[in-house]
């Protein structure tokens, strides 16, 4: 699943190798998506590369490869309204506190995809559960995210693994959280404050430590379980 901008930038790349053979300059794809720094598109290649739509050539300048195109279920394509989390995530999660004594399982709400790599949308399907032992949760409102990326792999979380996230607004030091970006994105990462700043660090070396002021990020639940289909 892409985003409106993603798939934008992605459409675009393709156009231009298609018409000339050469990829455009990042000054090329700022202008043509209207952003205002190439900081934005580096972004949106990057969360390109992950998704696998596109491959960075090596030891050539500009050069990009269209791996794939999106399928029709893609923002930006006539007649699809993508269905996206605003804000603070519109959870209607399992209240644990009142569910029924021992059930043999939980439904809880899959809440779609969730960056564990770069900051990506999180897509709400509310028709969407996954089943859950109740021994993994304790009271309070649980929901489930899909991890795509491999920003924590090293926390032992991998891409395609499904999360379990208890509903909370605060979390202390160290803890890995759902972590809300500009009212915008959200991204799994482990919560460190310092100071009047933010840091959502990951746990994969290949990857930076992100830091922001205290307004521009807001906790969206913290992690308390996984699971893994092999």
């Amino acid at each position: 699943m892409l985003t409106k901008k993603q798939h934008e930038l992605l459409m675009f790349i393709h156009r231009r190798l298609e018409e000339s053979g050469v990829s455009p300059s990042f000054d090329e794809m700022k202008d043509a998506l209207d952003l205002k720094s190439k900081s934005g598109i580096h972004r949106l290649i990057t969360a390109l590369e992950e998704r696998g739509f596109i491959r960075r050539l090596a030891h050539r300048a500009r050069a990009l490869e269209v791996v794939r195109l999106p399928d029709s279920n893609t923002p930006g394509i006539k007649g699809f309204a993508p269905n996206v989390i605003p804000g603070n995530f519109p959870l209607r999660g399992v209240d644990t506190s009142t569910a029924p004594n021992a059930p043999e399982a939980l439904e809880l709400p899959l809440y779609g995809r969730i960056a564990a790599g770069t900051a990506i949308e999180a897509i709400s399907d509310p028709s969407t559960t996954v089943a859950v032992p109740p021994s993994m949760i304790t009271g309070g409102e649980h929901y489930a995210l899909e991890i795509s990326g491999d920003s924590m792999v090293e926390a032992g979380i991998h891409d395609g693994d499904t999360v379990i996230i208890k509903r909370c607004d605060s979390a202390e030091n160290g803890t890995i959280v759902v972590a809300l970006i500009d009212e915008r994105e959200a991204t799994l990462k482990r919560l460190r404050r310092k100071g009047n700043s933010v840091a959502l660090e990951p746990a994969n070396p290949t990857y930076k430590t992100q830091i922001f002021g205290p307004d521009r990020v807001r906790i969206q639940g913290r992690l308390i379980g996984l699971m893994r289909t092999y």
